[in-house]
This record gives structure tokens, sequence and C-alpha cells, in this order.
């Protein structure tokens, strides 16, 4: 069976994530505080990007065989998500997103 290397980072807390299996941890973009006419935007009206920088990811998925798969991401890829993906959870005063590696739409890349 094939080993798979951990990949993590310390979240500002000092916490080590290792998500399990094709899972990844990663930190949402900060939503806009401005509209482009340059209108203020309460915290109730903004909303949440749909755009991320990951953090951690597992290990791959188990495939039929007994195998891992590899990531198409990697740790500090900035990446697209569906919406309403993943799980909320707060680390310290962080608020990270776990989700499986299907719920990723796209990498960007600059």
């Amino acid at each position: 069976m094939a080993t798979a290397t951990k990949k993590q980072k310390k979240s500002n807390s000092g916490t080590q994530l290792q998500p399990l299996g094709d899972r990844v941890v990663l930190r949402r973009e900060e939503s806009e505080e401005k509209t482009s006419g340059g209108i203020l935007l309460p915290d109730s009206a903004k909303d949440k990007p749909a755009r991320g920088e990951i953090v951690s990811i597992g290990t791959g998925r188990l495939l039929d065989d007994g195998t891992r798969g590899s990531f198409q991401v990697k740790v500090g890829d900035r990446v697209i998500f569906s919406s309403y993906a993943g799980e909320i959870f707060k680390v310290g005063d962080e608020e990270l997103l776990l989700m499986r590696e299907d719920d990723i739409l796209a990498v960007i890349e600059d």
C-alpha cells in the first residue's frame, strides 16, 4: 500500500490540522468592504466569497485497489469552491472550512 506524505500547516492559534482521506482545510478569502460604486457594505449584506486558500490536505481518496489517489490541489493553492460546500469551524479566532476535494471547482492561477 502506498503511503502519502502528510501536508499540514499550523493555524494562527498554533493548532495543527490534518484532514482525513480526500478532504481539505481551507481559509476563506475576506469579503469585499465596498461595492464598485464606493458604497460601504454592512456585515449582514456581504456575500461570503466562494474563494479561499488551501491550508492542509488529507492523504487522498482510498481507491478500489487499496492505494491512495493523489490530489489535484496542493497546500497554498487559491481555489474556487461551491457556495454551500464544506463545514465551517473555528480554531481560535480563525474561521476555516473543511470540505471534500470534489467540492473544489477550479484553481486560481495568477
